[in-house]
């Protein structure tokens, strides 16, 4: 079935019940759950993915049997961890909470997102001066186990954002200095390493070597954010190294790889639009024009490679490997962001916008109201996931209701 977009009117309409149906659905629900990573995040599923990484084949075989379920099973992640809290989705309801309250003033919607931020603050990272944010557990990668409470520069960014929009709206000194807390984390335990003459990659954690794109245009965009908010200029010379790589490492074709290591060279939906995003949010504070041509390049992609028929997003533009999803929460979710920020600029992600909300609040909404989080190749993932992408669907959508306002 193709999804068409509606007419503003009766979207925005749709989407503000949703909103509703969601928040009560939330509050029954509550604030932990499981998680992409519930398969491998516990002893039996990251003893097999890292044997995985290692040797090949016997490692194909440990995962098979997690595939299969994600695939065909997915509530089955219940037998390999339980539910938690991440904070990065306790940032995403919190960016959530504080639109809705722009929109309507009511106080219980800013006492939410206060909430929330509370929640953050208890779930730092421990053993850092700093605050920052990472994973509640053991995640295992490529290139090793990266440990629980490890700080993540694609984590502590949101919480930054959820920390900046609450203080604009109720402004605390305490959170002020929570925030000039995060930035000093960012400029100093996040490291550079040097890329070209003026280029610089940040580093994914405070111990890596950095290469993974996605991960400097966050810092970058922190960064610059940080230096509007704060007055603060020295801010400026690590984020222009940082954008500086993201801009060199676009293909030629627009798009952007995940990483410039030789190997994680794949490009997919979300970390496409992280990359964008970051891009865009930089270029409507500093109006820089290399950033515009970038992302021009990037949309005309963008539009091309990463939809399916229907208009709705699609995980890759080439898979690296098996894919056992059509469709994920997620991509959806940051497609809505990143038409919200680019939409003036670039018009034709107008109807973009449109078709993805209609098809998430028409085909994506459960009974319950929380939202599918996969269309698979046989039926659907429905287990409520809220860090993929629960929380970052409720934020796209109160954003959205926002910006709609403002253009009223």
């Amino acid at each position: 079935m193709t999804t068409t977009a509606q007419p503003n009117a009766l979207l925005a309409e749709k989407v503000s019940v949703t909103l509703t149906n969601f928040t009560g659905w939330l509050e029954r629900y509550g604030e932990v759950s499981w998680d992409h990573q519930s398969f491998f995040a516990g002893p039996v599923g990251s003893r097999a993915k890292a044997l995985y990484y290692k040797h090949k084949l016997p490692g194909t075989a440990a995962v098979a049997p997690m595939i299969f379920f994600e695939a065909f099973l997915p509530a089955a992640r219940r037998r390999f961890h339980h539910p938690i809290r991440l904070p990065i989705a306790d940032a995403h309801f919190a960016m959530g909470f504080a639109y809705l309250h722009e929109m309507t003033g009511n106080p219980a919607h800013i006492a939410k997102a206060a909430h929330f931020l509370d929640a953050l603050e208890q779930t730092r990272c421990p053993g850092y001066q700093e605050f920052c944010w990472g994973y509640p557990f053991d995640w295992v990668t490529r290139n090793g186990v990266i440990k629980a409470g490890t700080p993540l520069i694609t984590t502590t960014p949101y919480a930054f954002e959820a920390f900046l929009e609450v203080q604009e709206l109720q402004p605390k000194a305490e959170r002020k200095q929570i925030i000039e807390s995060i930035v000093r984390h960012t400029c100093t335990d996040i490291k550079d390493f040097k890329t070209s003459e003026t280029a610089r990659t940040s580093s994914y954690t405070p111990h890596d070597q950095g290469g993974v794109v996605n991960a400097s245009a966050y810092r970058a965009f922190t960064l610059v954010s940080a230096a509007k908010f704060l007055n603060d200029k020295s801010l400026l010379e690590t984020a222009a190294c940082n954008i500086n790589f993201v801009l060199e490492s676009q293909n030629a074709d627009g798009s952007w790889p995940y990483a410039k290591d030789g190997v994680r060279d794949f490009v997919d939906h979300f970390h496409t639009c992280f990359v964008m995003k970051a891009l865009a949010k930089i270029f409507l504070i500093n109006g820089d024009q290399r950033i515009r041509a970038a992302l021009a390049k990037g949309v005309d992609y963008y539009l091309k490679n990463l939809f399916g028929e229907d208009g709705m997003p699609r995980p890759f533009s080439k898979a690296p490997r098996l894919t056992v999803y059509k469709c994920e929460l997620y991509d959806c979710a940051e497609c809505i962001n990143l038409c919200l920020l680019l939409r003036r600029e670039f018009p034709p992600l107008n109807q973009t916008l449109e078709t993805v909300i209609a098809g998430i609040v028409d085909n994506w909404v459960k009974a319950d109201g929380s939202f599918r989080s996969r269309k698979l190749i046989l039926g659907w993932d429905n287990v409520p996931m809220h860090r993929w992408a629960q929380s970052q669907m409720f934020r796209a959508l109160a954003f959205y209701l926002r910006q709609e306002k403002i253009r009223d």
